[in-house]
């Protein structure tokens, strides 16, 4: 058999073995394939026919077979695919009512939801939020009183944050105003007001609250150590008084954009060639490709990386390229 890369497509093995049987025979009978691609006569009969349904394949006045251009052909079956993969996403989308139905059929004494969920394993909680995140539909609000986010926090964050924002969930998050004196921090927190997130800041907070479309709220057992565990609350009073405890917070916190200074028309205080050397250094892998665009000495280009380094409080290129990103230098 030929190798099935058509199937993600909705096309069986078969079914494109025989379809790429034609277009390296093109003009040719049907007759007898099945002995070549060594099948049933009848299994490539289902595939010769669901094949002409498609348009994948169509008949000549000569009674032979030819086969529809490949371009025609895959974007054929990418639009049929899409259709397919949009119905069922609205079937899954569909399915809450399954909870009710699901619920009836557990026995009294279980069916109603633990009201608050006490975790002690890290892994655990952070496995929650993650799920909880990826499944929110409407609204995530959070205060988070960390003083800055590592390259690994935001790296872990990024996709889900963009999934929820994309998807047209709400964020609102209160952060700390310390929190602000971290370039790195800053940039991930221009990124997500950028697509949409609503972000303030607190001179003083020490609440750490966790709330998903106003129904699930996760909170620590102990403010002061969080390794200590979290609670998972659906109760609906302990949720709407974590909902009052938010929104008190939100009120008297401070817009992002009103506490944080706007990025500076020359970025950072580089000059011209600090800049080019900024830019050649993020796109250019080697120094002498970069020093010779330039018009300057391997050497001298050495120099001007070694003093953006140094700015930018990074210990590697790679992480150079990083932080530059994240102040907007480049």
């Amino acid at each position: 058999m030929v190798a099935a890369g058509m199937q993600v497509l909705g096309i069986s093995a078969l079914e494109e073995s025989v379809y790429r049987h034609f277009l390296r025979n093109p003009d040719t009978t049907d007759g007898d394939i099945h002995v070549l691609l060594r099948a049933e006569r009848e299994a490539v009969a289902a595939a010769l026919d669901r094949l002409r349904a498609l348009g994948l394949l169509y008949p000549t006045d000569r009674r032979t077979v030819c086969p529809t251009d490949p371009a025609i052909a895959v974007d054929r079956l990418t639009d049929l695919r899409l259709r397919e993969l949009h119905e069922e996403l609205q079937r899954v989308t569909r399915s809450r009512h399954l909870v009710t139905e699901l619920r009836d059929e557990q026995c009294p004494a279980r069916s109603a939801p633990q009201a608050v969920e006490r975790m002690e394993n890290v892994a655990q909680i952070r496995s929650r939020i993650d799920d909880l995140a990826f499944f929110a539909r409407e609204e995530i609000l959070s205060v988070e009183p960390y003083t800055a986010l590592t390259p690994a926090n935001i790296e872990h964050s990024r996709p889900l944050d963009m999934r929820c924002l994309s998807r047209g969930v709400r964020i609102r998050n209160v952060v700390l105003r310390e929190a602000l004196d971290d370039p790195l921090t800053v940039g991930y927190l221009r990124e997500l007001t950028a697509h949409g997130a609503q972000i303030r800041a607190a001179d003083d907070l020490s609440e750490r609250i966790l709330v998903y479309d106003r129904r699930t709220a996760l909170v620590p057992v102990d403010p002061e150590d969080t390794s200590r565990g979290a609670l998972v609350a659906q109760e609906t009073g302990l949720v709407s008084g974590i909902l009052a405890l938010f929104e008190k917070i939100w009120c008297q916190a401070t817009d992002l954009a009103s506490v944080i200074e706007e990025p500076e028309e020359n970025p950072g205080g580089l000059s011209d060639i600090e800049r080019q050397v900024l830019t050649s250094m993020c796109h250019v892998g080697k120094d002498e490709i970069g020093a010779r665009d330039l018009g300057m000495s391997v050497r001298t280009y050495r120099r001007h990386v070694a003093e953006l380094l140094r700015l930018l409080g990074a210990s590697s290129r790679p992480h150079a390229a990083l932080l530059a990103r994240e102040r907007g230098w480049i």
